[in-house]
């Protein structure tokens, strides 16, 4: 008998087990056990080379910045290939393939300078059902040499978007006063937002207070502290300086605005994310609006 007959009878086993028990298909297409279960493991190696070189290309292409869960999602995203996350984490381990250890989150408390305080509406609910229902803002900050430089930012919480920035040398009022015009731009009646943030400075200020009520948005604070109740915007600005910042030796602060201003594009555009349905923040917008 001919190898490619054999091969054709080994396939036809494979199709047919969901139904039939092995024994009896090899006794009925007259090939031994032996022999399938040594074609079966040498399909699944081959086929399990295959996918390694595709977790090789997507571990350098991001310099080994993600671990499996993401891996996994990058070879459905890039490659249309689906495999169980448990199996990426093994072959991983096996192609000695490691993402970079995050740093520990470290809580920050927040300044209340000023006595425009509002009561917490958010209550750490991170999900809403359409956009511009729930925003969370905050401000982070990234030394390069002796300069300081400041990204505000405000993520939607229905899909995890970006939906404005703003870099600037300078902590103040205007560095938050200027996101917020970008994220209210082509936006007049924002009526049911809920815009939720630290109490820092900037965000207790008159100027803020005034601006946000004017589109009709309703202002929310975490406690006193207490940093886990803005835990959305910390998870963001941790992705970020693991992945686009840490893992450079970042000289000028040009170099940190061009590093910041192209992985919040590639955030919103191309990093699919489990909590969306392995989608990006835009892809899942645009199927809502689909």
């Amino acid at each position: 008998m001919d190898a490619g007959g054999v091969q054709e009878k080994y396939n036809a086993i494979v199709k047919l087990t969901e139904w039939y028990h092995v024994t009896e298909l090899c006794k009925l297409f007259g090939v031994s056990r032996s022999g399938f279960y040594a074609y079966r493991k040498r399909s699944s190696q081959d086929k399990d080379l295959v996918i390694k070189e595709f977790i090789q290309k997507i571990y350098s292409k991001y310099d080994g910045k993600y671990g499996y869960r993401q891996t996994q999602l990058f070879l459905l995203q890039d490659y249309k290939i689906w495999v169980n996350h448990k199996k990426v984490l093994r072959l991983m381990q096996e192609m000695g393939l490691r993402s970079r250890v995050r740093r520990k989150h470290r809580c920050n408390y927040a300044s209340s300078i000023g006595t425009r305080v509002v009561e917490n509406l958010l209550q750490r609910k991170f999900h809403a059902n359409l956009p511009n229902q729930k925003w969370v803002t905050d401000v982070t900050q990234y030394r390069i040499g002796d300069t300081w430089l400041y990204l505000s930012a405000v993520k939607d919480l229905f899909n995890n978007e970006i939906v404005a920035y703003h870099l600037a040398q300078r902590n103040d009022n205007d560095l938050v006063l200027q996101t917020f015009k970008k994220a209210f731009q082509n936006k007049e009646d924002m009526s049911g937002l809920i815009v939720h943030s630290d109490q820092g400075f900037q965000y207790t200020s008159y100027a803020y207070h005034d601006m946000l009520p004017k589109v009709g948005a309703q202002i929310s604070m975490s406690r006193r502290g207490n940093c886990y109740d803005n835990a959305s915007m910390e998870s963001f600005f941790s992705h970020l300086k693991t992945e686009a910042l840490y893992p450079y030796d970042i000289r000028t602060v040009d170099e940190a605005q061009r590093r910041i201003e192209e992985y919040i594009h590639f955030y919103n555009s191309t990093r699919p994310q489990r909590k969306l349905n392995k989608l990006t923040p835009i892809e899942y917008r645009r199927q809502l609006a689909a």
